[in-house]
Protein backbone atom coordinates (compact mmCIF):
# COMPACT_ATOMS: atom_id res chain seq x y z
CA UNK A 1 0.00 0.00 0.00
CA UNK A 2 1.59 3.27 -0.76
CA UNK A 3 1.77 6.76 1.31
CA UNK A 4 -0.98 8.24 -1.01
CA UNK A 5 -3.47 5.46 -0.81
CA UNK A 6 -2.84 4.91 3.00
CA UNK A 7 -3.59 8.83 4.01
CA UNK A 8 -6.80 9.03 1.43
CA UNK A 9 -8.57 6.08 3.54
CA UNK A 10 -6.79 8.13 6.80
CA UNK A 11 -8.14 11.53 5.58
CA UNK A 12 -4.89 12.87 6.00
CA UNK A 13 -1.81 14.44 3.69
CA UNK A 14 0.69 11.94 2.35
CA UNK A 15 3.55 13.82 3.72
CA UNK A 16 1.62 13.47 7.13
CA UNK A 17 2.00 9.01 7.04
CA UNK A 18 5.86 9.88 6.31
CA UNK A 19 6.39 12.07 9.15
CA UNK A 20 4.35 8.82 11.11
CA UNK A 21 6.91 6.66 9.40
CA UNK A 22 9.86 8.75 10.04
CA UNK A 23 8.58 8.85 13.76
CA UNK A 24 8.33 12.79 13.27
CA UNK A 25 5.04 13.36 14.16
CA UNK A 26 2.78 12.37 17.20
CA UNK A 27 -0.62 11.47 15.56
CA UNK A 28 -3.52 13.15 17.18
CA UNK A 29 -5.63 10.16 19.39
CA UNK A 30 -8.61 9.95 16.78
CA UNK A 31 -5.57 9.64 14.43
CA UNK A 32 -4.32 6.91 15.92
CA UNK A 33 -7.48 5.16 16.22
CA UNK A 34 -8.28 5.30 12.78
CA UNK A 35 -4.88 3.89 12.26
CA UNK A 36 -5.50 1.01 14.63
CA UNK A 37 -9.40 -0.10 13.01
CA UNK A 38 -7.50 0.18 9.62
CA UNK A 39 -4.87 -2.60 10.88
CA UNK A 40 -7.28 -4.27 12.74
CA UNK A 41 -4.55 -3.85 15.75
CA UNK A 42 -4.43 -2.66 19.21
CA UNK A 43 -3.14 0.91 19.15
CA UNK A 44 -0.12 -0.48 21.76
CA UNK A 45 1.33 -2.57 18.32
CA UNK A 46 1.04 0.39 16.45
CA UNK A 47 2.40 2.82 19.03
CA UNK A 48 4.77 2.97 21.77
CA UNK A 49 6.66 4.97 23.83
CA UNK A 50 9.56 2.81 24.02
CA UNK A 51 11.38 1.43 20.56
CA UNK A 52 10.18 -1.71 19.26
CA UNK A 53 12.51 -4.99 19.51
CA UNK A 54 13.02 -6.09 15.90
CA UNK A 55 10.20 -8.94 15.32
CA UNK A 56 13.34 -11.33 13.70
CA UNK A 57 14.43 -10.79 17.61
CA UNK A 58 11.27 -11.61 19.43
CA UNK A 59 11.08 -14.91 17.31
CA UNK A 60 14.65 -15.21 17.34
CA UNK A 61 14.81 -15.75 20.75
CA UNK A 62 11.26 -17.36 21.66
CA UNK A 63 12.19 -19.93 19.60
CA UNK A 64 16.09 -20.54 21.09
CA UNK A 65 14.40 -20.73 24.53
CA UNK A 66 11.75 -23.06 23.70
Amino acid sequence: MSRQELARVLGVNAQTVGFLERGDYAPSLELAFKMSGFFLLPIEAIFSVEPFRPLSEQVYLRNRQA
